[in-house]
C-alpha cells in the first residue's frame, strides 16, 4: 500500500497545490476543502514546476479565447504571477456578455448615426457628464498601456465606464454612437474578435485593428462645476457644487448659505478658515 507521501510524489503533489485535484484523486468530500483552507491558506500560485497550470485549450473551449485573454491581462501586471480563480473568469466572461447585449440593444438606434465634434458644443448636464467619463477613460487607457502596460488598470477603467454608459438615462443618439464606438476600440487589443464583431453590427466596416486608437477630446475633460466637501471642526457636515475655477470667497459665500452648514456653526466663533482650490473647504469652530 502506496503511503499518502509516496502518492504526493507520484502526482507532483504536495499539501499545499492543487487541493480539489488531490481530494478528487483520493476520493474524499469536497466539502472539506474549504474546512482545510480557511485554517491552514488557499492552494500556491500557479507554476510548471508544481504542475498545478491550467490548460488554456479547456478555458478557451468553455469561456472563449477573448473571455481568457481579458482575464489574465485584468488579473495582475504583465511582470506579476496571479492565482487562476474560476470565478474571476467567470467574471470576465459576464462583463463581456454584458457589453454583447448592450451593444446590440443600442444597435438599430446608432447604425445610421454619423457624428462630428459640433455636435457636442451644447450638451445637457447628463450628456456632459457621459462624454467627460467617456474621454477620461480614453485619457486613462491610453497612458496605463503605454505606461509599463499597466492592462489591469486599462481594464478596469474600461470596466468603470461601461457601469456609467449602461446607466445613461439620455437619448442622444450621436453621444451614444460616439461613446460606443470609442469602448469597442478601447477593448480592440483585448477583446479583438468581439470588438471586430460589434464594430460591424453598429454599421461600421472592416476590422477595429485598422483604426487609429481614441485619443482624449480635452476640451471634454474641462469640468464647469465642481463638489466640495465642507468640513467642520475636521468633518464633512455639507457638500455644495461651485463653479470648477471657483476662489475661496466664492467657495465660502455659497457654504455658508447651506442650511447644514449654518446648523453646525450657529452661536459660533469661527476661528480660520482652511481652503484647497477645487479640493475642500475646511471651516474651524469654537464655543
Amino acid at each position: 500500500m502506496k503511503t499518502v507521501k509516496q502518492f504526493l510524489e507520484e502526482n507532483h503533489l504536495t499539501l499545499n497545490d492543487n487541493a480539489k485535484l488531490l481530494f478528487e484523486k483520493l476520493g474524499l468530500p469536497l466539502d472539506k476543502l474549504k474546512e482545510i483552507e480557511e485554517k491552514y491558506g488557499k492552494s500556491d500560485k500557479m507554476s510548471k514546476s508544481k504542475h498545478n497550470t491550467v490548460d488554456p485549450d479547456q478555458m478557451i473551449e468553455k469561456y472563449g479565447a477573448d473571455t481568457v485573454r481579458l482575464y489574465i491581462l485584468f488579473a495582475a501586471p504583465p511582470q506579476n504571477s496571479f492565482d487562476w480563480i474560476d470565478s474571476g473568469v467567470e467574471g470576465a466572461h459576464r462583463f463581456l456578455r454584458r457589453v454583447w447585449n448592450f451593444v446590440n440593444e443600442k444597435a438599430p438606434t446608432i447604425k445610421d448615426v454619423s457624428y462630428s465634434s459640433e455636435d457636442f458644443k451644447n450638451l445637457s448636464d447628463e450628456d456632459k457628464k457621459l462624454r467627460r467619463k467617456l474621454h477620461q477613460t480614453i485619457k486613462k487607457v491610453n497612458d496605463d498601456i503605454t505606461r509599463e502596460y499597466q492592462f489591469n488598470t486599462a481594464i478596469a477603467s474600461i470596466m468603470e465606464f461601461v457601469n456609467h454608459l449602461t446607466s445613461y438615462k439620455g437619448n442622444n443618439e450621436r453621444l451614444l454612437k460616439e461613446a460606443i464606438e470609442n469602448l469597442i476600440l478601447m477593448l480592440s487589443p483585448f477583446t479583438p474578435f468581439i470588438a471586430d464583431k460589434l464594430w460591424q453590427i453598429i454599421g461600421n466596416e472592416g476590422y477595429t485593428i485598422n483604426q487609429p486608437f481614441p485619443e482624449p477630446d480635452l476640451s471634454a475633460l474641462k469640468e464647469d462645476t465642481k463638489e466640495i466637501p465642507i468640513q467642520i471642526n475636521g468633518k464633512v457636515r455639507a457638500k455644495v457644487v461651485v463653479p470648477a475655477d471657483a476662489d475661496e470667497e466664492t467657495v465660502k459665500s455659497i457654504a455658508f448659505e447651506n442650511e447644514n452648514v449654518k446648523r453646525w456653526i450657529e452661536n459660533k466663533e469661527i476661528v480660520k478658515v482652511i481652503f484647497i482650490k477645487g479640493k475642500i473647504l475646511n471651516i474651524v469652530v469654537k464655543g
